[in-house]
């Protein structure tokens, strides 16, 4: 059967005047000037959608839009259905994509209402009240304790301190451009949070400046040495992500161009995988070990994270973390991004972070063990209020790593691991990576930190809160809108309407 494009590419030939803009803007090659014809021509069988083309004709004349070739209809076998057992058919290989679950299921965060005050407990204006959106992260005393003179002894714990409860998640130089790292970073600095390097060590140009910087460790290894875990504030172990539970890394060797190679120690064009397991952690004693290792070469002065999918057994699992030693836990939502990831997995594996994270914070209270570690919450934190909500649900603060990428420019057409980003975030082409202005990118960021903190703010007053850390777990605050008792029990939130 002959394959037939995703998309139609429109060319309003009255309007198109053969600039050609299209052609260089295209790293798909869908555009070409027709000398025979003198017109532009385009192949749509390489279009994916990413509007490049559009954004960037100076005369309106493209448009892309959705093929309206039909097959049979059939209520069980749809389109995507066919066209992937046909590609595997014809290839042999696994279905390969990007970005985060794309699949229409219900999203929790929409089926949650936010309370307000009214007369008893009135709202606070944020303009003329203060309201508090720094959060600390990490370990906290517990216990009471005097010394033999009947003094305060107070445990003094590493933690990170933001700004606001939102900070960029993990993501890898090689899944996206050397000038996105910089611009979150440059983002970080300036509002007061931190960014992630992600997977397979630290860019060079960035060992100036740890102030902002959590490192990760994950089980390939990549680029870790003491050096590497000295210019973090914080260090992250990282077991799962959101798009892959259970799985490893995978870097393709189109995207591996020697700045990527150097920073991860390896051969450039290799195939950079990351084994499924860490090799030295087979249970929480094990990964006590790793915690404890990585705290004394850091000298006990940074916050160990440690960096999980959303599964189904995900209460247990943070218990164990949280008796690990660890400060920080990480959970990764099933709708967390990926630069290259198995699609089955990406679509069938994990759980919502909706669920898990509420899940987590309820089992970690009634063990007593609540702060003993701070949560960070992510995979599809969409908005301001989609954080409110998480942090309602027991977080501390949030990750976001999809809409950063958004802020800088991304369109979501899920063409990463190919490397033909074009718009310079998910690729290592020179001639691409130069397209994203680091300072425009860096502003864009700022902006959406501003504009969500500012939310966050307004909901708050409106709720009659007035720090971060009365709302965190606070699930009185919220109401449940069309969802089942089970749901709601797992949520811990009343319905709508209840008393």
């Amino acid at each position: 059967m002959r394959k037939q494009p995703r998309y139609e590419v429109i060319r309003d030939e009255m309007r198109c005047d053969n600039c050609r803009a299209c052609e260089y803007q295209c790293a798909n090659h869908v555009h070409h000037y027709d000398a025979l014809k003198q017109a532009m021509i385009s192949d749509p069988l390489t279009c994916v959608d990413c509007q490049r083309c559009v954004e960037t004709c100076h005369a309106y004349a493209l448009k892309i839009i959705v093929n309206r070739n039909e097959l049979r209809p059939n209520g069980y076998w749809h389109k995507q259905d066919l066209e992937e057992i046909q590609k595997q058919a014809s290839s042999g290989g696994i279905l390969l994509s990007a970005m985060g679950n794309p699949k229409n299921h219900i999203i929790y965060f929409d089926h949650l209402l936010l309370n307000a005050s009214q007369v008893t407990n009135p709202s606070i204006d944020p303009l003329r009240e203060p309201m508090e959106t720094n959060v600390f992260l990490g370990k906290r005393s517990s216990k009471i304790t005097r010394d033999d003179h009947d003094r305060l002894v107070i445990e003094r714990y590493p933690h990170l301190h933001l700004s606001t409860p939102i900070l960029f998640s993990a993501m890898s130089l090689g899944a996206i451009s050397f000038p996105a790292h910089q611009a979150m970073l440059a983002a970080a600095k300036e509002f007061g949070t931190f960014y992630n390097c992600g997977e397979g060590g630290l860019p060079k140009g960035f060992q100036s400046d740890p102030k902002h910087i959590i490192v990760q460790v994950a089980s390939g290894r990549f680029g870790v040495d003491v050096a590497y875990l000295d210019q973090g504030s914080a260090v992250e172990i990282k077991i799962g992500q959101g798009a892959k539970p259970g799985i490893g890394g995978h870097l393709p060797s189109r995207k591996n161009h020697t700045p990527v190679s150097e920073t991860r120690m390896i051969e450039p064009g290799s195939e950079a995988i990351s084994p499924a397991p860490h090799h030295d952690i087979y249970s929480i004693e094990d990964l006590k070990q790793l915690v404890d290792a990585l705290k004394a070469t850091t000298n006990y002065e940074k916050p160990i994270i440690v960096k999980v999918a959303a599964v189904h057994n995900i209460a247990a699992i943070c218990s164990g973390i949280a008796r690990s030693g660890a400060d920080i836990i990480a959970i990764d939502g099933y709708r967390g991004g990926s630069g290259a990831v198995p699609t089955r997995i990406r679509d069938a594996v994990g759980i919502p972070i909706e669920l898990a994270l509420a899940s987590v914070d309820q089992a970690l209270c009634e063990e007593g063990i609540r702060e003993e570690v701070s949560l960070i919450a992510s995979g599809g934190i969409r908005n301001s209020s989609d954080v409110i909500k998480a942090i309602a649900l027991g977080a501390d603060a949030v990750a976001i790593g999809s809409a950063a990428l958004i802020a800088m420019g991304c369109h979501l057409c899920g063409d990463c691991a190919k490397g033909n980003c074009n718009w310079g975030i998910a690729t290592q082409q020179a001639e691409l990576t130069k397209r994203l202005s680091l300072e425009q990118a860096k502003k864009q960021l700022v902006n959406l930190l501003r504009s969500w903190t500012l939310e966050i703010k307004e909901m708050m007053g409106g709720m009659g809160i007035s720090s971060v850390e009365a709302l965190k777990g606070n699930r009185m605050m919220l109401r449940g809108l069309h969802l089942h008792d089970n749901e709601l029990r797992i949520l811990g939130v009343s319905s709508v309407g209840s008393r």
